[in-house]
């Protein structure tokens, strides 16, 4: 197998990434509130588990999951539950969220927080007095959820099945999304949590490989893993730049040249995959039985005057991180939550941070200026870079005319959002947010034929 890998079809944006690879980790200052959702993960929301008007401390929980794929929440922070109201998502999603005063003083603050979760001393050796159930149960208990965006619960990848054995697992370093660097900097910060959570990760699912994979635009991450690796047994996997290179179907076929099926997911070929901070979460959650309260965020774009790497707690609303930063640089901005090609535009700056939130871009008004749409040429642009070799034209189509049948029948479902087909239309149709709809749109048939 050559030393850099990737994937079939894809594409080459300007990766961004010169706005914050270079800003070191800075804590927020506590905020004054919080507003928790208590659906964080993909799977069933939580439960609530305080009362209004209830004081919590650091590592409390705040919803407890009502189901296997599920994840619990926890507060970072000090303070007083208050009303339980509801939320709206970026995606739309209006779900019943905890509102939280914070205290105005905090037991641990600034650069200590830091060293609080990622600082200390990580064993990578003696660890086999670890375990699958407890590494499960610890897991489970910390609410973990992958952090690279998806959020779906870790716990639930840690859970073997005897008639599906893991032979390798895949810690996800390549962060292609462009302008995001919250995996970078960990990685340069703080590689010794990702190492000791990638071999606890590797006892939980029983891997006999472990490797931790980055594309070849991040040297520097290379370099400090590759150290921080050293007598673990774990590889350094580098892989050519490419977007999507961090999708986990298109990560399989870079590094192991193996394809989940259609509907399938990795465990049915005998792989996991994890994300860099979901590992170091891992870690945590493991060695010092400590919950996921915080996460690093990216906030980077033109439209904003500093862009910055930021640990924050989970429910500080997006508008103290661009305030930290120093607002914005113009009036007319376009605020996504997450990158450019899979990110959601966000209608209020007070949507909270949640355990997905990976990075939050800003962009000014005359980078995202709508291009006319014009007729489809039936170039195949659109087919030629998909990643999973889809035909996005006919979602696009089925979906506009409201045919969930022939969407089905061109596996609308197994499409990943990734905005590639979208990115390389020459008529500037909206493909992505077409495949949204009719994925909609499919959900609706489905529950009539049921009822």
């Amino acid at each position: 197998m050559n030393d850099q890998e990737t994937f079939a079809r894809g594409i080459h944006p300007l990766g961004n990434k010169h706005f914050a690879m270079n800003k070191a980790i800075e804590v927020l200052p506590t905020p004054k509130t919080l507003t928790v959702p208590l659906l964080q993960h993909i799977g069933t929301a939580c439960e609530e588990a305080s009362k209004p008007r209830t004081a919590l401390a650091v590592n409390d929980k705040i919803g407890t999951s009502s189901g296997y794929i599920s994840a619990s929440i926890h507060v970072g922070l000090e303070g007083k539950t208050a009303k339980t109201g509801k939320v709206t998502l970026p995606n739309g999603r209006r779900v019943p969220a905890v509102q939280f005063k914070v205290n105005p003083t905090q037991s641990i603050e600034g650069s200590a927080l830091f060293t609080e979760i990622y600082g200390g001393d990580w064993p990578k050796t003696n660890l086999e007095g670890y375990d699958h159930d407890q590494i499960f149960q610890n897991a489970q208990e910390a609410g973990l959820v992958g952090l690279g965006g998806a959020a779906f619960p870790t716990h639930v990848k840690l859970k073997r099945n005897p008639e599906k054995p893991i032979d390798t697992l895949l810690i996800n370093g390549a962060e292609c999304e462009p302008y995001l660097t919250s995996d970078y900097r960990l990685m340069l910060e703080a590689p010794a949590p990702i190492i000791t959570g990638s071999l606890l990760a590797q006892i939980a699912t029983g891997a006999q490989d472990v490797k931790i994979c980055i594309e070849d635009n991040k040297p520097e991450a290379i370099k400090t893993m590759r150290k921080a690796a050293e007598g673990t047994g774990i590889q350094i996997q580098v892989l050519k730049t490419k977007y999507p290179q961090g999708g986990e179907k298109q990560l399989i076929s870079a590094v192991l040249g193996r394809v989940v099926p259609t509907g399938g997911l990795p465990l049915d070929i005998g792989v996991v995959v994890l994300n860099v901070s979901s590992t170091a979460a891992l870690a945590r959650a493991v060695i010092h039985q400590k919950p996921l309260t915080h996460r690093i965020v990216t906030v980077a774009g033109s439209g904003v005057r500093e862009s910055k790497n930021i640990l924050a707690p989970i429910g500080v609303s997006i508008q103290e991180l661009i305030d930290y930063c120093g607002g914005f640089t113009t009036e007319n901005v376009r605020v996504l939550l997450g990158g450019p090609m899979m990110g959601f535009a966000v209608g209020s700056l007070e949507t909270p941070v949640t355990k997905g939130t990976s990075g939050i871009t800003i962009l000014r008004e005359e980078e995202v200026l709508l291009a006319e749409e014009t007729a489809c040429i039936r170039c195949g642009r659109c087919v030629d870079v998909c990643p999973l070799g889809l035909v996005p034209t006919k979602l696009g189509l089925a979906s506009r005319m409201g045919n969930s049948e022939v969407a089905d029948r061109y596996y609308i479902s197994a499409c990943m959002e990734c905005g590639s087909c979208a990115y390389a239309c020459p008529a500037s149709i909206p493909l992505v947010q077409l495949i949204r709809l009719g994925k909609i749109q499919a959900i609706k048939a489905a529950t009539q034929m049921a009822v």
